[in-house]
């Protein structure tokens, strides 16, 4: 492998390990559901993009970076909306935010409409 290979493999692998571990020490450290779904969703989302791509151009193929690149996709698009749905579930039965929660948007809403 020359090195205009593995230079980009080696920045874009060590980019998504440090997305997923910013994405699992969010998981542990934040205080309730919604900011540890905003972690998840968000920095897992890179974190495994980053990932997904270092390895689609280390195989030097083009099918597997192909299919890849459609995992990074696939990834980006249902993540983050399965996250929003899934916190907006929880908001609905009624688990509680952080007492650290500044704002509340969804109630300040319901109350303008």
């Amino acid at each position: 492998m020359s090195w205009f290979v593995a230079v980009p493999v080696a920045f874009l692998l060590l980019g998504g390990s440090l997305f997923s571990l910013a994405a699992s020490l969010g998981i542990d450290r934040f205080p309730d559901l919604y900011t540890r779904m905003h972690a998840a969703s968000k920095a897992g989302t890179v974190g495994s993009g980053l990932l997904l791509v270092a390895v689609g151009i280390n195989s030097l193929d083009v099918a597997i970076l192909a299919r890849s690149l459609a995992a990074v996709c696939f990834v980006v698009l249902t993540a983050p909306v399965s996250a929003h749905l899934l916190a907006k579930a929880a908001y609905q039965m009624g688990y509680r935010l952080s007492e650290t929660t500044v704002m509340d948007e969804i109630k300040a809403d319901r109350k303008l409409n």
